[in-house]
């Protein structure tokens, strides 16, 4: 089973875009298990807050390892990018500078697609 951090935008472009997370994660990666960290999961409930279009919040802190982020780093696209290069997990992201940064330190992404589908960036 892979593991895959879960970025805020990358979660949401998933929800707004009707995918069916497991077929489409299967097809680039297999079975996964989200990883997602507390600001992560801080940013997605403020942008629950503001939208009437269910993020399925629900179902992705059930499925998700809930973890903290390191302590060293305060924004959540820190974390995400130490994180992935320490545990070498890709990240779900349609954050270009995110992507950027990724890049920058050799870790891959996963990034939405249109027509539903879904791609792994790995360097």
């Amino acid at each position: 089973m892979s593991k895959v951090l879960i970025d805020a935008c990358g979660w949401a472009a998933i929800i707004e875009g009707g995918f069916n997370v497991d077929l489409a994660m299967a097809d680039v990666v297999g079975t996964f298990e989200p990883v997602l960290l507390n600001r992560v999961l801080d940013e997605l409930e403020m942008i629950q807050e503001k939208t009437t279009s269910p993020l399925l919040l629900d179902f992705l802190k059930s499925r998700s390892e809930l973890i903290a982020g390191p302590e060293e780093a305060s924004h959540p696209d820190d974390q995400l990018v130490i994180i992935a290069s320490q545990e070498n997990w890709p990240v779900l992201t349609v954050d270009r500078r995110l992507k950027q940064r990724l890049v920058e330190m050799n870790c891959s992404y996963i990034e939405v697609m249109s027509g539903q589908n879904l791609r792994l960036v790995s360097l």
